[in-house]
């Protein structure tokens, strides 16, 4: 399983998220603890947006692993940025290449996922057929990640991500288990348009990977005033991640299993998460 980070704040330059916490996700891949991967090596992922209304994300991919890619280091000290996607891989399968790495990205949308679509060489075909004819050139990769957010996409991710998803989530469940797989789907997903940051925890066997959001900052601060880098971020920061970035009491809450939130300015609200028919 991959691990990843989502950051939604005032600008903050992507080396203080990327590198500086103390269980940063470059740590992760290396020692994550929440999952039965220990090292997410294969392939490493950054997407942001810029300060400019409208501006479309950026991306970083590359197939090195995140401990030791140099280029990500003079990169991320550059970038300075309200929402950032982080992403360590580890391929269930399929061929390590840039392509295949986290986030995905198509206009103003980010896209990614720590999961599977169980079993996918065997559904690849018939959910690959329900993309968008559109849409399907666009496609560059392999992964199974990559399948759903095209199928997102073409439920009409870009208008209303939690509908998108779960008709997207749907299908995949109705074809999984038209060809014999018991349990289709197990994903958290990060997606935003970089406005708003929806996140997503479900599985179809109800056990899905570990998924955390910080909690107010200010109450952090009080609680911490060791800590000088909770004095840099705004009262409306939010992080969302695979595994806390830090062993600190009070600033971690579990994502509710079954669920889906939409985090904006500070703001929250989960809401229970069921796929619908495609």
């Amino acid at each position: 399983m991959c691990r990843w980070m989502a950051y939604s704040g005032d600008p903050i330059v992507a080396d203080d998220l990327v590198f500086r916490p103390e269980h940063s996700i470059i740590d992760q891949s290396l020692h994550a603890r929440l999952t039965g991967f220990t090292t997410n090596g294969d392939g490493f992922g950054m997407g942001w947006y810029g300060d400019t209304a409208g501006s479309p994300p950026r991306v970083y991919k590359s197939t090195h692993p995140a401990w030791n890619d140099e280029n990500l280091r003079e990169v991320a000290r550059e970038v300075r940025t309200p929402l950032l996607f982080a992403h360590v891989r580890a391929s269930s399968g399929t061929p390590v290449q840039r392509s295949n790495c986290h986030p995905f990205r198509h206009g103003r949308m980010l896209w990614m996922h720590n999961g599977s679509l169980a079993e996918f060489p065997r559904v690849e075909r018939d959910l690959r057929m329900a993309v968008d004819p559109a849409l399907h050139p666009l496609m560059e990769g392999s992964t199974d990640t990559e399948t759903l957010f095209f199928l997102a996409l073409t439920f009409g991710l870009e208008e209303d991500p939690p509908a998108a998803v779960a008709r997207a989530v749907g299908l995949a469940e109705e074809v999984g288990r038209a060809h014999d797989v018991p349990d289709p789907v197990h994903m958290t997903v990060a997606t935003s348009d970089g406005e708003s940051l929806w996140v997503f925890r479900y599985s179809s066997e109800k056990a899905t990977s570990s998924l955390y959001y910080s909690t107010d900052i200010d109450p952090l601060r009080r609680l911490h005033p060791e800590l000088a880098v909770l004095d840099t971020l705004g009262s409306d920061a939010r992080f969302v991640v695979s595994e806390p970035l830090r062993e600190l009491p009070g600033a971690w809450t579990e994502v509710p299993e079954g669920s889906w939130a939409r985090l904006r300015r500070g703001e929250h609200e989960f809401q229970p998460f069921q796929p619908v028919s495609a």
